[in-house]
């Protein structure tokens, strides 16, 4: 992209003058006679530099570089002059209005050389100000990003806690059952057991959970848990074992869910209340 370098001095024969000197670096030349007609430019042009004179008339080069400072920020400003007028000059200088105060009559090689030194530094803050752009715009895609990963953990979080309290509500449910429940893993482990079937089955040391059914539930009552498991539905039988008449149920899983193995339901008939094993 051309660079653009803004010429404002209200001598004609100096614009064209320092016109012919730059465009031998190849710079998009823009002049203007006064400072009203160099803001108008600015309107419609990108310019990287302007080089003001000092002294011309209805606006001085220090009021016009100021209200440039206002209007193009980032556009490196600079006062050649013939005339020393230090204070208003050291005065926008310090209040930054001004990067450079360059005297006429001027030096061709050391004019193009800090001109090439105004342009680095335009197209320094130029980058910078397009990272920090960029910066600005990851930053916003990371809070984004944060806010929608904190809502699907707090989505996350609500739905175990539902789950939680739907097991409490499950577990609770089955302890109030008048019957043995064991949920039983496709390896033939016990997974669920509730209170009633501890009663049923008798005491095992560190509870029914995590055995294998084959080690806590009687051969006959394992028959007829394997029978029905391995059929179509519910399966029922009736048995006598140890004295005691048991209704058992028995059904696969994974009907209506992803869950294997089986459960299996006993419940005692009459008032032996002999443990089963």
């Amino acid at each position: 992209m051309a660079k653009t370098l803004l010429l404002v001095d209200d001598e004609e024969n100096i614009l064209r003058s320092l016109a012919r000197l730059f465009r031998r670096d190849d710079y998009q030349v823009l002049t203007a006679n006064s400072g009203a007609d160099g803001l108008k430019l600015l309107e419609t042009n990108n310019v990287g530099v302007v080089i003001s004179d000092q002294r011309m008339p209805n606006m001085s080069g220090v009021e016009f570089l100021r209200a440039v400072k206002k209007q193009c920020p980032a556009t490196v400003r600079i006062v050649l002059s013939g005339y020393t007028d230090l204070k208003s000059v050291t005065d926008a200088i310090n209040e930054g209005a001004i990067y450079k105060f360059l005297t006429k009559p001027w030096d061709d090689d050391l004019l193009r050389a800090n001109v090439r030194e105004a342009f680095r530094r335009y197209e320094l803050v130029q980058e910078n100000e397009r990272l920090g752009q960029e910066l600005k715009k990851v930053n916003e895609n990371l809070r984004i990003a944060n806010e929608a990963m904190a809502a699907n953990a707090e989505q996350r979080n609500q739905a175990g806690a539902m789950n939680i309290r739907a097991l409490q509500v499950i577990q609770e449910i089955l302890e109030a059952m008048p019957f043995a429940v064991l949920g039983i893993g496709e390896d033939g482990m016990i997974a669920v057991a509730n209170g009633k079937a501890a009663e049923i089955l008798g005491p095992v040391e560190f509870g029914l959970l995590g055995n294998q059914v084959e080690q806590v539930v009687p051969v006959e009552i394992l028959a007829c848990y394997r029978r029905g498991a391995e059929g179509n539905g519910l399966g029922h039988e009736t048995a006598v074992i140890a004295g005691r008449t048991l209704e058992i149920w028995a059904a696969s899983m994974g009907g209506s869910s992803m869950a294997t193995g089986g459960v299996l339901l006993i419940l005692p008939r009459g008032q032996d209340h002999e443990e089963v094993r």
